[in-house]
């Protein structure tokens, strides 16, 4: 085996390497640290794939290397940053490791994805990246941004479990979510595409005006993201 076969392994590693240096912060308090290494392991879990197509270099175990480094930087790392936000703002008891059920959920949520043919181009369900980077959001942007509404209502201790436990029903469900990527032949930019990309311009644009936190741009198009499959989901219903 040549050594650009090795490539999207190595690129997935890194993915790992990413996510264990967020949980490493995640423990110091450090949690825009965290959050931009969870980008980084995101940027490193497209980039895997598109190396694996590029150089026609797919492998079982690249497949499962992937789910097991997903589990580490999308699982357990936004979950950790759940739990270490509740402490950092006062909560107490057994609530502070309840969304730890999102670390549960997205282990399902990758197994599942492992054996459904179903998801090559769309997901049933939310991704896993999709809801880390929601709750790591969200845990980033607290900390860097503590006077605001938003801080102050995710601090309260039943915020961030009820967060914890809603992407988790979400990651295992049937719901329809379009993805970015498409099958040869079919249209990228169809109308709920176009309507999502614009929303996320107007978002970003709005946090840059506003001089907000990084941090909320990404939970709100990310947000934006769900909610529009949501809606979909409810029209579509028979």
């Amino acid at each position: 085996m040549t050594i650009t076969k090795h490539i999207p392994n190595t690129i997935t590693s890194m993915n790992l390497l990413s996510g264990a240096m967020g949980v490493i912060c995640t423990f110091r308090g450090q949690m825009e640290w965290a959050f931009c290494l969870m980008l980084l392991a995101a940027a490193f879990d497209f980039c895997d794939g598109l190396a694996a197509r590029l150089l026609k270099a797919y492998s079982p175990i690249g497949k499962e290397l992937d789910s097991l480094c997903d589990m580490v930087s999308f699982g357990l790392l936004p979950s950790l940053m759940l739990v270490v936000t509740m402490d950092l703002c006062g909560c107490e008891g057994f609530y502070i490791y309840l969304p730890l059920f999102l670390a549960v959920m997205s282990a399902l949520r990758l197994a599942k994805f492992n054996v459904d043919d179903r998801q090559e181009s769309n997901f049933l369900g939310v991704p896993t990246p999709t809801a880390a980077i929601i709750s790591g959001a969200l845990a980033c942007y607290v900390q860097m941004e503590p006077d605001t509404a938003l801080a102050s209502c995710a601090g309260a201790c039943w915020f961030l479990p009820l967060l914890a436990l809603l992407l988790g029903l979400l990651l295992v469900s049937e719901i329809p979510m379009f993805g970015m990527k498409v099958k040869p032949g079919h249209k990228l930019l169809d109308a709920k595409r176009i309507i999502f990309l614009s929303a996320a311009l107007v978002l970003l644009v709005t946090v840059l005006v506003l001089h907000s936190h990084f941090s909320l741009a990404f939970l709100l198009i990310f947000s934006f993201y769900v909610a529009e499959n949501l809606v979909l989901f409810c029209i579509k219903r028979p």
